[in-house]
């Protein structure tokens, strides 16, 4: 073999690199994230806040149910009419319950459990139209509660205001659990939405 073809060198030909272009990947994410509503964006990432307000709530309203239970004393024959709707206990179960939802489905989400989720929400919001409409009627029926049956003027007034705060707060968490439960009982979330590890 001749000495110059034995130290000649040796040239290889690789073929370039192939890369894939990188605005694809950006189309394609912004086209998932796009998919997703404001909306959901912000109960998918403070769904387990709002679920402990709902729990929150419920316990506060049948707190005051308890309280009403202590009415009936002389000279009072009977219950304020929003203990007598039972709201302030069907209307907490609702509202601890949808909360409840809220908080498993930030731990462990499934389809099924969002479409339960869902429906307790749902039936939280009716729950707080219908404690909306009896708070309403309470106000009306009950605002001369303590002092037309009272013989002491001198401090029916005084309970009177506690009792119709109390009234108000009523209605302060219905409308509040409204506005929390019916828009998620209408937009939900995926379960990709949903997912508690991109939902911290």
């Amino acid at each position: 073999m001749d000495s110059s073809t034995a130290h000649s060198p040796v040239f290889l030909v690789f073929p370039p690199e192939i890369t894939a272009p990188e605005y694809e990947s950006a189309e394609l994410s912004a086209t998932t994230f796009s998919t997703q509503s404001p909306l959901q964006k912000l109960f998918a990432t403070k769904m387990k806040i709002i679920g402990t307000i709902q729990i929150l709530f419920g316990i506060m309203t049948f707190s005051f149910g308890v309280i009403f239970l202590f009415t009936l004393l002389k000279p009072y024959p009977r219950f304020p009419f929003i203990f007598l709707s039972g709201y302030p206990f069907w209307g907490s179960v609702l509202f601890i319950n949808s909360g409840a939802f809220l908080i498993a489905l930030k731990r462990k989400t499934t389809e099924t459990l969002i479409i339960l989720t869902r429906i307790m929400n749902f039936l939280s919001a009716l729950g707080a139209i219908a404690g909306i409409i009896l708070l309403t009627f309470g106000f009306m029926l009950d605002q001369n509660y303590i002092c037309g049956y009272s013989h002491q003027n001198s401090q029916c007034n005084a309970v009177t205001v506690l009792f119709m705060g109390i009234l108000i707060a009523l209605m302060t968490f219905s409308i509040i659990e409204l506005l929390i439960s019916l828009p998620f009982s209408i937009v939900g979330c995926h379960s990709e939405d949903c997912d508690c590890e991109q939902c911290c």
